[in-house]
């Protein structure tokens, strides 16, 4: 599971760096929220949703859960990511900023709560696997930094 969360979160960020500005279509149009800020910012795009769905699809397949479990996974871990986006922005923080957890808490959980019967979880599957990718990730983000896959050590 933590590696399909891995592969939908990691798909976009692969994505930048093969397309460059290609495809490069923000979720949200360029649109504003009622306080005038934008509703999930630049970065957040349909390729990058896309590559999630494809990669994370076909990951699922590899490691034997159904492709559609994958497709899943990708889909609401997108939608945690665009929450927390959204969350960031009426904060008034900038596309990309660092916010610890509310970065990861969403995109993790909300795939491990809709799939938890579908997948058999427990709370405690559901637990380890948030915080094991917490951690993950911001230790990935660094040593991805460090490839020059990401544009921030964050």
């Amino acid at each position: 599971m933590l590696v399909l969360l891995a592969i939908a979160n990691g798909a976009p960020i692969l994505g930048k760096k093969i397309f460059g500005a290609s495809f490069n279509y923000p979720l949200d149009g360029g649109a504003k929220f009622r306080d005038g800020r934008p509703l999930f910012g630049p970065s957040k795009t349909i390729r990058g949703v896309v590559l999630s769905l494809i990669a994370t699809a076909l990951a699922a397949s590899a490691l034997g859960y159904e492709w559609i479990d994958g497709a899943l996974i990708s889909a609401l871990s997108m939608l945690g990511d665009l929450t927390s986006s959204f969350v960031k922005r009426r904060l008034g923080l900038p596309p990309s900023s660092m916010a610890p957890g509310l970065d990861q808490i969403p995109e993790s959980l909300f795939p491990l709560l809709a799939l938890k019967a579908r997948l058999g979880l427990t709370a405690w599957d559901i637990a380890g696997v948030v915080l094991a990718f917490v951690v993950l990730e911001l230790l990935l983000s660094r040593l991805l930094f460090g490839l020059h896959l990401r544009d921030r050590p964050y």
